[in-house]
C-alpha cells in the first residue's frame, strides 16, 4: 500500500505542476490574444493519463479494506486531451453526488463504480446493499445479475427496508473488521438520500465510522437540494458536483487536488454503465466467492473424531459461521444457561438439532446427558428415540418428551432437581468445589444439557404445577452452573407468562447468552430490534443478556437437508455406545398405552402376596406403571369414573393384571357388563379369563344384587379371592336401591363388602359413569374412603376436587388423560389410562 501511496502522491504533484502552468497561462492571456499554449502542458496531460490508467488498473492490497484505494470515476476534459481522473474509496472514503439517480448520467455513475470497485476487490470481499426510494429499485436493474449472484441485496425502497439497511450498516460498522463481518467492505450505495431526516443523518454517521469500520458509502442527492434544511455532514467523503454534461471533482479526503479546497481545476466527463459482459464477469466471480463462504453444511459443525473431548471445563460446539469464521459457543461459568427466541418458522427446531448433534458428536456419553422437551405439536427430538422405523438413538438422551404434558416437564425438573443434590452432596463428602474435581471412582458424571422448547407452555396459567415449574427452574438456574447441569430454554415469545411475574429477573437473569432468530428480540434487550430484519438460517448471538453492544450475526445449516449425514451420525453414535446402554425414556404425549407392552405387566406372575391392579402408565420421566395394591385394608377396590368408554377399557387392563399373578383356581371373577358400551370388552375379558383357566361367572343386575347379598356375609376362611368386576356399576343402582322384607337395601350390602370384603380376599372393581351415582352408592362422599382406589378420566376438575376435598386440585381432563388417586397413599398423579389397541381415547371427551 506504500507503494500506491506513493503513486498517488507524485499524481497529485503532476496535477499541481500542471495547475500553475494553467495560472500562468491565464496570466499571459489578460495581456495577449490568442496565446500558444505553453509546450509543457501536452506533456503533463500525457504524464497524468499514464498515472491515472495506472491507478485505474491498481488491485486492492492485503489492507483492503482497512486503506483506501483508488477507483476511477471520470474523464478529465482539457485542450490537450484528457486523462483518468481517480478517488480513493474504501478505507474510510466516500463519495457523494449532488444530484440523484433520476439523473441518467448519476445513475449510470453509481453503477460504474459499484462495478469498478468490484473489479479491484478480491472475490468476495465486497458486499453491496442499496437504497432506492425515488426510483423504486429502478436504478439498479442493469445490476440484477449482481443481485441473482447474491452480492448485491434487492435494494430498499420503503422506510421500513431503509431503516433496517441501516441498523445492518451499523451493526457492521460495530463489528468493524472482526470475524462476524468475515473482513468484508459493506458498500452503501444510495441513488438518492432518504427521505426522513433521521435516516439521512444514520447515512452521514456511517461516513464518519473511520477507516476501521470497513463501510463505505456512495450518495446520490447529496447534498439535497432546496430542502430549506442543513444537510447533515458527510466525512471523508470526495464531492462530486454536476453542470450540464460535465462534473466538477472536489479534494477527496487525505490526498487533495488543490491548495485552496477548490478540488479538480478541469471538468469531467462522468463514466457511463459498465459493458453488459463486465456486469456478468464481475457477478460471476464475486457470486462464486459469494456461494462458496455462504454454503454452510451440517458436517461443518462436527468434529474430526467422535468423543474426542473433555467436558471437565466445560462444552463447546460449532453452532455455524460468524462472517467466514466459525461459530463457537459454550456451556460454561460465563454462559452456563441459554435463552432462546424466534417466531415460528424462523428455524428454532434447526438451531437446536445443529446443537445437539455437534455437542453429541464431541462429546461421549459418560462427558454429556441430555434431558429433551417439546412442548409444541411437533417432532423435534424424535430422530434421538428409537422409532418404528428405526432402532437407533442417540446414546446421549436419557429422557425425551414429544408433545410434552406440563405435568412431564415438571417431572423432568423435579429429576433434574434430585440429580443436582446428588452432586451437591458429592462436593461436600469429597470437599472439593468443582465438578472438575470431584472423583469419579469409576462412574461418571456427565454435564447435563436440558432443552426445553416451547417452554412458556410449562407455565401456563397461574395454578399450584406452574408455581411448581417456576420454583424448580429458578433453583436450577440458580445452582446449575455448580453442578453441571444447563438449561436451554426455547420460545416464540417470552411475554405474558403470568407465573414468571417477579422472577423474570431472577430466573432469566441467569441466562447470559442470549440467542435471536429472526422475530426473536424479545429474548435480547429492549433496545436491541436487531432480529427483526434477519433472513432465515441467520441467529443474533449474544452473550451479555441481549445488550445490542454485543451482538454477533452468524449463519447455521439446515440438518433436515442432511438428512443422508444426520442419519450416518446417529448410528455411528448409536453403534458406538457402550455394552448394555439403555434407550432413553420417551413420553410422546398423542400416544395411547397398552397394558400388554407394560414390562411390569410382562413380569406379572403368580405368588405374589399382595395383588396390583395395573390402570395406565404415570405421566413421568420413565412412565412408571399406575397401578393400586389391593391388600386387606378396607376400602382396597377400584373405582373407574368417567362417562367416556374407555372406562371400559381401564377395568379390562386393571382386572387382566390381577389375573396373571393368580394360578388358576386360587381366584374367581365375577363379570358383568352392564351397559351396552362394555359388551365387547366384556366378552373379550371373559375370554381372556378363561382361557387363563380362571372361573368365570357372568352377571346381570339381578344377579349382581344376590352376589353382592352373598358377598356381605364373609367366610371365615376363604380358599379363593373373588373379584367383582362391573362394567356400568351405576346401571344397577336402581336394583340395588331396592329393598328387601327386612328392610335392608343391595346398597347396604354393598357397602358392607366395601368395608369388610378386603379383609377376605374380596375386592370390588367398577366403572362408574359419574361421580355423583358413585357418591351415592358407597353411602356419600363422607364414606369415600370405602373405595380407596380411584381412576378419573373425564370428570371436571372442581367436581373432582370438592368429592375428594382437595380444594387446590390441579386437574384438567384430557384426551388420552386420567388421574390416578390413592386415597389411602394420599398420592394423586397425572396418568395415560390404558385402552385398547385400535381403541384410543375420543378426543372430544
Amino acid at each position: 500500500m506504500g507503494r500506491l501511496a506513493a503513486t498517488y502522491g507524485r499524481a497529485v504533484a503532476a496535477h499541481r505542476q500542471a495547475r500553475a502552468h494553467l495560472d500562468a497561462a491565464r496570466q499571459a492571456l489578460a495581456g495577449a490574444t490568442a496565446p500558444a499554449p505553453p509546450a509543457e502542458t501536452a506533456d503533463m496531460v500525457a504524464r497524468l493519463r499514464r498515472v491515472g490508467e495506472a491507478l485505474s488498473a491498481v488491485s486492492a492490497g492485503p489492507e483492503f479494506p482497512g486503506r483506501p484505494i483508488p477507483v476511477r470515476l471520470a474523464e478529465a476534459a482539457t485542450s490537450d486531451g484528457g486523462f483518468p481522473v481517480v478517488v480513493p474509496l474504501a478505507g474510510g472514503a466516500h463519495l457523494a453526488v449532488d444530484t440523484d439517480a433520476r439523473d441518467p448520467r448519476t445513475a449510470a455513475l453509481l453503477r460504474s463504480l459499484v462495478i469498478r470497485l468490484l473489479m479491484i476487490a478480491p472475490a468476495g470481499t465486497v458486499r453491496v446493499v442499496a437504497i432506492d426510494n425515488a426510483a423504486l429499485g429502478a436504478t439498479f436493474l442493469p445490476l440484477r445479475p449482481l443481485v441473482d449472484a447474491g452480492v448485491l441485496a434487492p435494494p430498499a425502497t420503503t422506510d421500513e427496508e431503509i431503516g433496517a439497511l441501516l441498523a445492518d450498516a451499523e451493526r457492521h460498522a460495530r463489528a468493524g473488521h472482526s470475524a462476524e463481518n468475515g473482513g468484508q467492505l459493506l458498500l452503501v450505495v444510495a441513488a438518492s438520500m432518504p427521505d426522513g431526516r433521521a435516516e439521512a443523518t444514520r447515512l452521514a454517521a456511517l461516513t464518519h465510522a473511520g477507516p476501521t469500520a470497513g463501510v463505505c458509502v456512495l450518495a446520490a442527492g447529496y447534498p439535497p437540494r432546496s430542502t430549506g434544511l442543513e444537510p447533515p455532514p458527510f466525512g471523508n467523503t470526495t464531492r462530486v458536483t454536476r453542470d450540464g454534461d460535465y462534473a466538477w471533482v472536489g479534494d477527496p479526503p487525505w490526498w487533495p487536488y488543490s491548495t485552496d479546497g477548490t478540488g479538480l481545476v478541469v471538468p469531467v466527463l462522468l463514466d457511463g454503465d459498465p459493458p453488459t459482459g463486465t456486469v456478468d464477469a464481475v457477478a460471476g466471480r464475486h457470486g462464486d466467492a459469494t456461494r462458496r463462504d455462504a454454503s454452510l453444511d451440517f458436517t461443518d459443525l462436527l468434529p474430526a473424531r467422535n468423543w474426542a473431548e473433555s467436558a471437565a471445563t466445560g462444552l463447546r460446539t460449532v453452532i455455524g459461521r460468524a462472517g467466514r469464521e466459525p461459530a463457537t459457543l459454550a456451556f460454561d461459568d460465563a454462559t452456563p444457561h441459554w435463552l432462546v427466541g424466534g417466531r415460528t418458522g424462523s428455524g428454532k427446531t434447526v438451531f437446536l438439532l445443529d446443537v445437539l448433534y455437534g455437542l453429541a458428536a464431541r462429546y461421549s456419553p459418560d462427558e454429556l446427558a441430555l434431558y429433551l422437551l417439546d412442548f409444541k405439536e411437533g417432532v423435534s427430538f424424535t430422530e434421538f428415540v428409537p422409532t418404528g422405523h428405526d432402532g437407533s438413538w442417540i446414546p446421549h438422551a436419557r429422557a425425551v418428551g414429544i408433545e410434552s404434558d406440563r405435568e412431564y416437564g415438571v417431572a423432568v425438573l423435579r429429576e433434574l432437581r434430585r440429580e443436582l443434590n446428588r452432586r451437591a452432596n458429592a462436593l461436600k463428602r469429597h470437599g472439593v468445589t468443582k465438578l472438575a474435581d470431584l472423583p469419579r471412582d469409576g462412574k461418571p458424571v456427565p454435564r447435563v444439557v436440558a432443552v426445553i422448547d416451547e417452554f412458556h407452555v410449562l407455565f401456563a396459567g397461574n395454578d399450584a404445577l406452574a408455581r411448581e415449574a417456576v420454583a424448580l427452574l429458578e433453583e436450577l438456574a440458580r445452582k446449575g452452573r455448580s453442578y453441571g447441569i444447563h438449561l436451554v430454554l426455547a420460545s416464540q415469545s417470552m411475554s405474558g407468562i403470568e407465573a414468571l411475574y417477579g422472577k423474570v429477573d431472577s430466573i432469566f437473569g441467569q441466562f447470559p447468552l442470549r440467542v435471536a432468530l429472526p422475530g426473536g428480540s424479545g429474548v435480547l434487550d429492549a433496545l436491541n430490534d436487531a432480529a427483526g430484519a434477519l433472513p432465515l438460517g441467520s441467529a443474533i448471538i449474544n452473550p451479555a443478556a441481549g445488550l445490542a453492544s454485543a451482538n454477533t450475526v452468524v449463519r447455521f445449516p439446515d440438518a433436515h437437508g442432511s438428512a443422508a449425514r444426520v442419519a450416518a451420525l446417529r448410528h455411528e453414535l448409536w453403534q458406538a455406545r457402550a455394552q448394555g446402554s439403555f434407550p432413553p425414556a420417551v413420553f410422546k404425549g398423542y400416544d395411547s398405552a397398552h397394558v400388554e407392552d407394560d414390562p411390569t405387566f410382562r413380569g406379572l406372575t403368580p405368588g405374589g402376596r399382595r395383588p396390583l391392579a395395573l390402570v395406565g402408565r404415570v405421566v413421568d420421566v420413565n412412565l412408571t406403571s399406575a397401578m393400586f395394591m389391593l391388600d386387606a385394608t378396607p376400602g382396597r377396590h377400584l373405582a373407574i369414573v368417567g362417562t367416556t368408554p374407555v372406562g371400559a377399557d381401564v377395568l379390562q387392563a386393571a382386572t387382566l393384571s390381577l389375573a396373571r399373578q393368580a394360578q388358576p383356581g386360587t381366584a374367581r371373577f365375577l363379570l358383568a357388563p352392564l351397559v351396552a358400551a362394555a359388551d365387547e370388552v366384556g366378552d373379550a375379558t371373559e375370554q381372556t379369563l378363561l382361557a387363563a383357566g380362571h372361573p368365570v361367572t357372568r352377571l346381570d343386575p339381578m344377579a349382581l344384587r344376590e352376589e353382592i347379598r352373598k358377598l356381605a356375609e364373609p367366610v371365615a376362611q376363604p380358599t379363593e379371592r373373588t373379584y367383582l368386576v362391573v362394567f356400568g356399576m351405576d346401571a344397577a343402582s336402581g336394583v340395588l336401591a331396592a329393598k328387601d322384607q327386612n328392610y335392608r337395601s343391595g346398597l347396604d350390602d354393598l357397602q358392607q363388602v366395601l368395608r369388610q370384603g378386603p379383609a377376605y380376599g374380596v375386592h370390588l372393581l367398577g366403572w362408574w359413569r359419574g361421580l355423583r351415582r358413585l357418591a351415592d352408592d358407597i353411602g356419600g362422599a363422607h364414606n369415600k374412603d370405602d373405595i380407596a382406589c380411584l381412576v378419573a378420566l373425564n370428570v371436571p376438575g372442581p367436581e373432582l376436587g370438592m368429592y375428594l376435598g382437595m380444594h387446590d386440585l390441579a386437574y384438567t381432563p384430557r384426551a388420552n388423560r386420567a388421574l390416578l388417586v390413592d386415597r389411602h397413599d394420599q398420592r394423586s398423579k397425572l396418568i395415560v389410562p390404558y385402552v385398547r389397541p385400535g381403541y384410543e381415547l375420543d378426543e372430544g371427551l
